[in-house]
């Protein structure tokens, strides 16, 4: 039997908390977005082991403690929307936390043009909302990290919810463009609480939008299984998402490793 996720909610102040990378930096960060409905964060499952890889890696990692339950999701009222409404508190704290990185860049020893975002389930769908509403931020101006842009440079979602209608289209509240940030993809077939139908809808969004886009699909899977490896060849998706940001240029590809 696996370890117990550890659960967080009833976040009414976000915190942001940096780790730095261990041996070699590349100067890549990114900022993590652990899932959890919107109502609570799994913030060692898709959180700080998470951290734990990238900075692995020679990447700084930003865990964000985002506001939950985010309005208007929320558990515990019938007023629970038709799950594609914007999730407001959450996407203010991302855009404010991926503004605040880029102020820091040079005190944390990042590149500006390296930061990136990575998400699980309700968490990728904050990736895709930080990633489609960026040219204005959805709170009053705080201070002068508030003028650096929220748009991630790069962007990782995992096993993604939200993002598709009934109707098998892409969530209108999640608007691709062509400057829509670069994107990883990746989900598995036996995926019930979020379908493959996610991910499908979203790449195609993408694709039709000239953005580069790269998806993995497994077979099998199932939902929320993090970093945690078992017998699946879906538990390897961490060497995908390095081997991709070599492609992209974010970070330096071993030459030794396998195209």
């Amino acid at each position: 039997m696996g370890r117990p996720m550890e659960g967080v909610t009833n976040v009414t102040q976000p915190t942001m908390t940096v780790y730095t990378p261990h041996g070699k930096n590349t100067g890549a960060a990114v900022v993590v977005f652990p899932g959890g409905g919107f109502q609570i964060l799994a913030i060692d499952l898709e959180g700080t082991e998470v951290c734990n890889w990238l900075t692995s890696k020679g990447i700084t990692c930003v865990l964000l403690k985002y506001r939950v339950p985010s309005v208007p999701y929320v558990w515990q009222c019938d007023c629970r929307p038709h799950n594609l409404a914007t999730s407001l508190a959450s996407l203010q704290d991302a855009q404010r936390t991926i503004g605040l990185v880029r102020w820091h860049a040079k005190e944390w020893h990042i590149d500006s043009h390296k930061v990136g975002v990575l998400g699980f389930s309700a968490g990728g769908y904050l990736v895709a909302e930080v990633s489609t509403k960026f040219k204005h931020r959805l709170y009053a101006p705080v201070d002068a990290a508030d003028q650096e842009s929220s748009r991630p440079d790069f962007a990782i979602a995992i096993y993604p919810g939200h993002l598709t209608t009934a109707h098998a289209t892409l969530n209108p509240n999640v608007p691709v463009s062509r400057d829509t940030s670069p994107t990883f993809l990746l989900q598995a077939e036996d995926d019930n609480t979020d379908g493959v139908d996610q991910s499908l809808v979203y790449y195609a969004a993408l694709k039709n939008a000239g953005v580069p886009v790269e998806m993995h699909l497994y077979a099998q899977g199932g939902h929320a299984f993090g970093l945690r490896r078992n017998k699946l060849p879906i538990s390897q998706w961490p060497d995908l998402v390095e081997a991709w940001l070599g492609t992209i240029g974010i970070i330096q590809r071993d030459p030794g490793q396998l195209l």
